[in-house]
């Protein structure tokens, strides 16, 4: 399953180069959420290519697989971000979509209708009143 997130870019490491010729480059986002959070990213082989024109506090759309593993017992998650797209300021103020693959089953939250605010507090559970019950409570 592929996501996608959009954020500020807050740092770039530089490319980490291993023993076995693997290379990968990570990158933290700042979300644009209500509540921003810091998303640790990684761009594995050719696809770190993508930062070289990436800078930081640049907004950009990242799309990413989540992968897991085990290893002694513990359990990891890695967040291998595919494509790193850069974003001019017109698109980056459009709402943020987290999946790209829509579940259809799952209701719009804007056709969903708001909560009705009653006036009195609802009744409690049961047909007794407060006169009828005897709980110290």
């Amino acid at each position: 399953m592929s996501y996608e997130m959009k954020g500020t870019v807050k740092r770039i490491w530089d490319a980490q180069t291993f023993d076995s010729g693997f290379y990968k480059r990570d990158f933290v986002i700042t979300t644009q959420d209500q509540y921003p959070s810091d998303v640790k990213f990684s761009a594995l082989k050719e696809k770190s290519e993508q930062l070289d024109s990436v800078q930081v506090g640049d907004i950009v759309n990242v799309k990413f697989d989540v992968k897991g593993r085990e290893y002694n017992d513990r359990y990891y998650v890695d967040l291998n971000a595919w494509r790193v797209e850069k974003m001019d300021a017109a698109n980056a103020a459009a709402p943020q979509n987290t999946s790209v693959e829509q579940d259809a089953a799952s209701p719009d939250a804007a056709a969903a209708p708001a909560p009705v605010m009653a006036s009195e507090p609802a009744p409690a559970m049961g047909t007794n009143t407060a006169a009828d019950d005897d709980l110290p409570f």
